[in-house]
Order: structure tokens, then C-alpha cells, then sequence
């Protein structure tokens, strides 16, 4: 058996995942899942166990670039090339923890952000999650993974959903592994210790993005994600909120005949005007509409920031600033004599037109709901508690419905979030459902005894 595992970098040239196996055996379907999850018999369990060693002597000497990996191939690319050259790529265990890393990406779960869960991964199952989110342009992605269990390695990566049937996704970022602690902080391998694992993205263009998660072979662990957004830019006023705009980018000017091309922010006059970046003050000249302005360059992202209708400047020509510098004062110079003083801000991209600013500033103002269903059935099994159960894309009311389930299906509990769980059924369809309607698999209802008995 041939196998061939490869994640492209961002702006290569086949920019994205593949998993391509020639002359791969049939898998052993039992107990696997649409995550490529396997349950492991004893025989592959052990055998598993005793190649293990073998595993870490070639992810290390992968690592280190021995075996020719280029200094930028990501944790999950040196250990995926490690099960190669150890040959547990021929095991069932290996062959579906290559499976899984696939699958998720192409059949991720929804999310809407901001977004927590507390999952538990299990060393008798290769499995991975991955979840997909829409995020507009101007925002950055922060991706915490904390999880806790003995010395383990998670993969944590970022991905772009591409337009392309052949390179579907694109690589972003990789999570670097921040700190260590908790109880395991004497250093004993034997205590359970947290990890806690950061991936942050600039999302410049608006995106669908993948984020999966996948941990290393035989590891048992809970972990916690959470992922959230905020603003790539600094807010332009001092003390300024998302209240304080008023006035948003593409409504209708002088009676239809031009476009609003920024966002207002009201603020008494002689309030700060801030730099949103660090930067160089490319002009300063007045014109017609916005009075005295200030134009700011962002080198790093080719961006023109445009400051309009001060009261008075604060900078010249040439001068470098830092984020928060003072660039002037709130007024109504220009076009703005008749209005309360604000602030017009407006961004335009190097060569090209204006973009809305909002998405740039706009401060989140909801937090991640907090995790009310029992963590303590993570990795357990459970029935569904009534008859026609929604299992759902994503956890929230109103998502697509994937399947409804007759009374006491079968389902495994992996993940909770808010009310909901996150369960996999045992053709491997994975979603959503209400903890509410999860009965413990021990007590099935009478009428499933029943109806087994008569089977």
C-alpha cells in the first residue's frame, strides 16, 4: 500500500488537502464513523501499542528535518509523514486517523461565532473534528484549544474553503502550544495536565474557514475550544463604541447621487482621533467633503485609512505613528458644517476601491454561551430519548436538520456546547442535539425493550 498525505502551504501552487491511497485494503467498516473514527478490537489495540515506539523514534527524527521535511511543514504534516515511514499507515489505527484528517475538512460541523465546547478524545479511536465558520472580512480568528490528560500532542489547523473541486482548502495557521499546567505542573507524566494551544488568523478577505482538531495516537484526554473574533483594526476615536457609529458605509448621499464610502462616529468636538494601526501619515491636505482629513498607510496590509471633517490635526506629513496615537480632534470641517461633529473614517485597498470599515472596528458584544449540558457523558454512549429527535448541523435552533431519530437510537456523545450536545450515530452522521433529549443508554424506554424483544 502507497500512501500519500500533504497539506500545501497558502499561495502554492495546488494550495490545498489531499489524501491519495493506491492499492489500499478494504476497511473494516465496524464500529467506524463519517469522522473516520475506529473503535480498536484488542488485536489492533495491541498492535497499535507495540509499534507505538517505533512512531515516536520517526516523528522525532521527522521532526528534527532528517528526513528531508521542509522547515515549514506543520506538527500535523511531520506526524502524518511519521505514520508513513513507520508503516502504521498499514494498521487499521493509522489508516483511519489519515482518514479522519480528511474527513472532517470535507464534511465540517457549523459554528456560529462566538463559539465554546468541552469534548473528550478516547486512545481506542482515531477520530478528529472539524468546524466550519463564516467570518466577514476585517476580523481576527482566535482559536483556544485547552485541553487536559497525560502528555499528549493536538493538531490544531486553520483552513480556507477554496471554489476549486481538486484544491478545496487552503492552509492558514497551525496553534502553537502557549503554556503548561494545572495539576500536572510537578512534571510527573503521570498527572493529568492542561495544554493549552493558541491559532490566530487575519481574515483580510470575507471567508468560510475549517478549523480542525485532531489529536496524536493512543491518548486519552478532555479538552475545551473555544473560538472567537474581534476586530483587526483599533477602534478611531477615543472612548468610542460600536454605539457611537452612526451612520454606516454604502447608504445613499445627496439624494441617491453618491454612496456612502465610511462609517461616522459621533463624539464631542476636540475628542482624540486615534490611528487604528501603526503606520506613516501619507497626506494631511484638505479637500471639498471631509474638511481636514488625515490619510493613513497600513504597509503590512496595503491599506489607506482616511480620517475626515477634524477640527484640527495632530501629525504631518511623513510622521510614523503607533496604534492610539493622537492623528487629531472630532469636528465638522467640510461637507459636515451642519452636522454634530464626528468622525467620517473610511479604508480603501491599495489599488483599489473603498471597503466598509464596520467589520474592521465593530467590538464583539456577545460572549460564547457557556456550557450548561453534562460534561460528565462526554465519550459515553446514549438513546435518543423520544421519537423523532432532531440531530442538527450546527448547534443552534433553526440549523438544517441532518436526521430524526426513532425513540432509543443509538448515539455516542462527543462534544457539548451551550444545551446541546455534539453525538455521532453509528452509520458516522454527525451533529447536534438537545442534551435533554439524550437518555443513558442503560435505560432504554419500554417501548424499545419491547420492540427489541420482538425482533
Amino acid at each position: 500500500m502507497q500512501c500519500l498525505h500533504h497539506l500545501p502551504r497558502a499561495g502554492s501552487v495546488s494550495a490545498g488537502k489531499k489524501v491519495v491511497c493506491s492499492g489500499s485494503p478494504q476497511p473494516d467498516t465496524t464500529g467506524s464513523d463519517a469522522k473516520g473514527g475506529h473503535k480498536l478490537g484488542a488485536r489492533a489495540f495491541l498492535l497499535a501499542t507495540a509499534v507505538s515506539v517505533t512512531l515516536v523514534l520517526a516523528l522525532t527524527s521527522c521532526s528534527a528535518g532528517s528526513r528531508g521535511g521542509a522547515a515549514t511543514d506543520t506538527p500535523h504534516e511531520r506526524y502524518a509523514r511519521a505514520l508513513l515511514d513507520s508503516g502504521l499507515q498499514a494498521t487499521v489505527l493509522g489508516r483511519d486517523w489519515l482518514t479522519a484528517a480528511d474527513s472532517v475538512l470535507r464534511v465540517p460541523l457549523e459554528i456560529t461565532l462566538p463559539y465554546r465546547e468541552a469534548g473528550a478524545f478516547s486512545r481506542g479511536e482515531a477520530r478528529a473534528v472539524g468546524y466550519r465558520l463564516a467570518v466577514p472580512a476585517g476580523q481576527v480568528v482566535t482559536a483556544v484549544v485547552k485541553v487536559t490528560g497525560r502528555p499528549m500532542q493536538v493538531f490544531v489547523d486553520l483552513f480556507e474553503s477554496a471554489a476549486d473541486s481538486v484544491n478545496a482548502f487552503r492552509y492558514l495557521a497551525s496553534a502553537r502550544e502557549d503554556s503548561t499546567g494545572g495539576p500536572g505542573t510537578t512534571g510527573s507524566a503521570a498527572i493529568p495536565r492542561t495544554y493549552i494551544y493558541t491559532a490566530v488568523h487575519e481574515v483580510r478577505e470575507q471567508a468560510t474557514l475549517v478549523l480542525r482538531l485532531q489529536p496524536e495516537l493512543l491518548r486519552d484526554g478532555r479538552y475545551q475550544v473555544e473560538v472567537t473574533t474581534a476586530p483587526i483594526l483599533a477602534f478611531p476615536v477615543d472612548g468610542g463604541s460600536n454605539r457611537s457609529v452612526q451612520s454606516f458605509f454604502g447608504v445613499d448621499r445627496d439624494g441617491g447621487r453618491r454612496v456612502h464610502h465610511g462609517i461616522d462616529v459621533f463624539a464631542a468636538r476636540g475628542t482624540p482621533v486615534v490611528a487604528s494601526v501603526s503606520g506613516v501619515v501619507g497626506s494631511i491636505a484638505p479637500n471639498e467633503l471631509g474638511g481636514k482629513v488625515v490619510w493613513l498607510f497600513d504597509a503590512a496590509r496595503g491599506l489607506w485609512l482616511y480620517y475626515a471633517h477634524l477640527d484640527r490635526h495632530a501629525v504631518t506629513k511623513g510622521q510614523v505613528v503607533g496604534i492610539g496615537d493622537t492623528l487629531g480632534f472630532v469636528g465638522n470641517t467640510g461637507n459636515a458644517r451642519t452636522t454634530p461633529p464626528h468622525l467620517h473614517f473610511g479604508i480603501y485597498r491599495r489599488g483599489g476601491g473603498a471597503i466598509d470599515p464596520w467589520p474592521w472596528v465593530r467590538r464583539a458584544e456577545i460572549q460564547a454561551p457557556t456550557v450548561v449540558a453534562d460534561t460528565a457523558r462526554l465519550g459515553s454512549n446514549g438513546r435518543a430519548s423520544g421519537s423523532g429527535v432532531v440531530v442538527m448541523r450546527a448547534a443552534r435552533a433553526g440549523a438544517d436538520t441532518l436526521r430524526r431519530l426513532p425513540r432509543d437510537t443509538p448515539v455516542q456523545i462527543m462534544g457539548a456546547s451551550g444545551e446541546w450536545y455534539r453525538v455521532e450515530l453509528a452509520d458516522g452522521v454527525a451533529g447536534y442535539v438537545r442534551a435533554r433529549a439524550v437518555a443513558s443508554a442503560s435505560r432504554a424506554s419500554v417501548h424499545g425493550r419491547h420492540g427489541a424483544s420482538q425482533r
